[in-house]
């Protein structure tokens, strides 16, 4: 069924939705709330300072609006409950000024301020509750509320669906699951905590048990796949490494011969590079290109953004200097002529190197011989995305890198179809990034710090955990920041914001801009996280740095600190200085993401709901690693049976793979 025929989803409520990825009616029921709470009245007479409270009342008084900074209102009114009368003040909400005439019931949701009597509400609701119930919160995007989203997946709930449920029967009555769609309608609305438990148990399960079934299957056709046979001059690539500006670090030199051998044997290469940001990934990556080329095959590397793929163009043209290999670089905003000129080099095999966004896995883009494919940032590619790249070539060795190193244990099992290197040294030469942990109040000791860089002639990242504050409690948003960075440093330097909402084209210009030290000053969201090389850059400040995870703020800060300049890390917080402290003791990023993986679980360890393997709707691999241990075991016992017993489960093996979860 298409979105459109909810009720109240429109042309631009559909973009919204696709961009969290529900894209049919079908998909509402499997977006899982990730946290409930249970919503009863507060009671009034055990009210304390800044409780969070709910308390619903009568408005008694026509609201009052004030305005201040860019598009940011107060609004006052007040209610009378049971037995008090309440202020209320709710920020950035002046549309509901007419809705709440003298008279109107509402329930107010908010904190309650006790020194003046009042409540700072962060969400109205008109009506009273009558009772308690048990809300669901879902993760939201762009102007699709909680509310809105809720109705929408009610209403796909009540229309006639058939759930197929993918795991075995003998594994449903091993565990003593209930069945799949008396879990989706309890973990939408829960009668009770014991069958939200055993929903949430199934679910989890599930998803862990499909993907660990994807991860098994893949290992186990790549070893039934034939590689490409190469022989590899190993006196050539000890000549490239010796003619290298630098030293390979002894992690480097491993990372490389291993992947020499994968390249020489008879299955496939799948392999994950890990490394610390700064670690020397991408000078192993051009070295594995290089052996590629010595054995006579095209090579292809991916990147995330126009902007890295630029980046290792120009560093891969530069290592190359004087090998007479041909190097291109492909991306969706090439000029036709160029393009179609790229595009038959590649064809007739004349290109021997081409480095790109996913333009390379375009339909027109065809290989004379395809032998390596490299991804980088790979959890930022779908399975799709990599397999249609590897679909270009006969079965050309694959090579995935990630700049968020994640504890072996975790990876072992999660990267299950792949081989491990990791590099955890970092290159000689490189002083690491002094870290510190401020407080909002010593904002001019920051500014202080800021200005001794830029009177060195430095540039300067400034991060902020929103484009535009929606509550009286963040003031530290883009665009906030940008006003204040202006009254303080704009009158002798550059300043200029960069955030998601932006055009591409726009975010590459601010980011040249940048580059070229036209703008000494970077205020942005986390969109600067990965990537970016701008080696004049010496400081970076995350403003309410207890928003992030250790490990997001770990690829921030290493923004900085690219060159042999000492550069500095400033984290600015109230809150949680504690945890912020690890960062100041240590800046291996292996160390950091294991405290990261036991403090907030798997979500900050891939980055934000990406379109990569790690997203897992309901399942945290913190919370569920001892589920995913069994579901591992699980996963290869299953394949067994599909192999002993292909007529039985060779259906269900296909419809895991597909990942097709419904029979209309």
């Amino acid at each position: 069924m298409e979105l459109t025929e909810i009720k109240g989803i429109g042309p631009k409520t559909v973009q919204s939705l696709e961009k969290m990825g529900i894209e049919t009616v079908e998909d509402f029921t499997t977006y899982y709330p990730y946290r409930y709470e249970i919503i009863r009245r507060s009671d009034e007479s055990k009210l304390n300072q800044n409780d969070r409270i709910m308390m619903d009342g009568v408005v008694e008084q026509t609201p009052t609006l004030s305005f201040f900074g860019r598009r940011k209102n107060s609004m006052r009114f007040s209610i009378q409950s049971l037995y008090n009368r309440f202020q209320v003040v709710i920020y950035n909400r002046a549309f509901l000024k007419n809705k709440l005439m003298v008279g109107t019931k509402v329930t107010v949701i908010g904190k309650y301020d006790k020194i003046h009597h009042r409540i700072i509400a962060s969400e109205l609701r008109f009506g009273l509750i009558e009772k308690e119930t048990i809300e669901r919160v879902y993760h939201v995007k762009e102007k699709i509320t909680n509310k809105a989203l809720t109705q929408y997946i009610d209403m796909a709930l009540s229309l006639p669906y058939q759930v197929e449920e993918v795991i075995p029967d003998y594994l449903n009555e091993r565990y003593q699951f209930i069945d799949k769609k008396r879990s989706i309608e309890q973990i939408h609305h829960p009668n009770n905590p014991e069958l939200l438990k055993e929903a949430r148990k199934k679910l989890i399960y599930e998803e862990l048990f499909s993907y660990m079934v994807k991860v098994s299957h893949l290992k186990q056709m790549r070893k039934r796949q034939k590689g490409i046979e190469r022989v590899i001059s190993e006196s050539s690539v000890k000549e490239f490494i010796q003619l290298l500006p630098f030293s390979l670090t002894e992690d480097q030199e491993r990372s490389i011969w291993e992947i020499k051998q994968d390249l020489e044997a008879e299955y496939q290469m799948n392999r994950l590079l890990q490394g610390d940001v700064g670690s020397g990934k991408t000078v192993v990556a051009f070295i594995a290109l290089y052996m590629n080329y010595l054995s006579g095959y095209q090579g292809a590397m991916m990147a995330p953004t126009e902007i890295l793929a630029r980046q290792h163009y120009e560093s891969l043209l530069e290592q190359m200097h004087g090998k007479n290999i041909k190097i291109g670089l492909l991306t969706g905003k090439m000029k036709a002529k160029e393009r179609r000129a790229l595009l038959q080099a590649l064809e007739d095999g004349t290109m021997d190197i081409v480095i790109g966004t996913h333009a390379l896995i375009s339909e027109d883009v065809i290989y004379h011989n395809l032998g390596l494919v490299i991804t980088d940032e790979q959890h930022r590619f779908g399975v799709h995305q990599r397999t249609n790249l590897m679909n270009k070539g006969k079965s050309p060795d694959m090579l995935s890198m990630s700049a968020t190193p994640i504890p072996r244990t975790y990876a072992l099992t999660l990267y299950g179809d792949m081989d491990l290197s990791n590099i955890e040294t970092m290159p000689s030469g490189r002083k690491p990034v002094i870290t510190t942990v401020k407080t909002e109040q010593q904002i001019r000791e920051i500014l202080t710090e800021m200005y001794e860089q830029l009177e060195l002639g430095h540039q300067i990242y400034v991060i902020a955990p929103l484009i535009e504050g929606e509550e009286d409690n963040t003031k530290n948003d883009v665009v906030t920041l940008k006003e204040n960075m202006e009254k303080a440093f704009g009158k002798k330097y550059q300043i200029a914001a960069l955030h998601g909402k932006m055009k591409a084209s726009e975010k590459e210009e601010i980011m040249n801009q940048f580059s070229k030290n036209d703008v000494q000053i970077l205020i942005s969201t986390t969109v600067i996280e990965v990537g970016v090389d701008v080696k004049n850059a010496t400081m970076i400040v995350v403003f309410n740095a207890e928003q992030f995870g250790l490990a997001t703020l770990h690829q921030l800060r290493g923004r900085v600190g690219r060159n042999q300049l000492q550069s500095y890390c400033l984290l600015v917080s109230n809150h949680e200085k504690e945890r912020l402290q690890i960062l100041t003791r240590t800046n291996n990023g292996f160390e950091i993401s294991e405290e990261d993986f036991k403090m907030r679980g798997s979500g900050d360890l891939f980055g934000s709901k990406q379109s990569g393997d790690m997203i897992f709707k309901i399942a945290d691999l913190r919370k569920n690693y001892k589920t995913l241990l069994y579901a591992k075991k699980d996963s290869e016992e299953f394949l067994r049976k599909v192999k002993e017993e292909p007529q039985k489960y060779q259906g269900l093996l296909n419809q895991i793979i597909e990942g097709k979860r419904y029979v209309s």
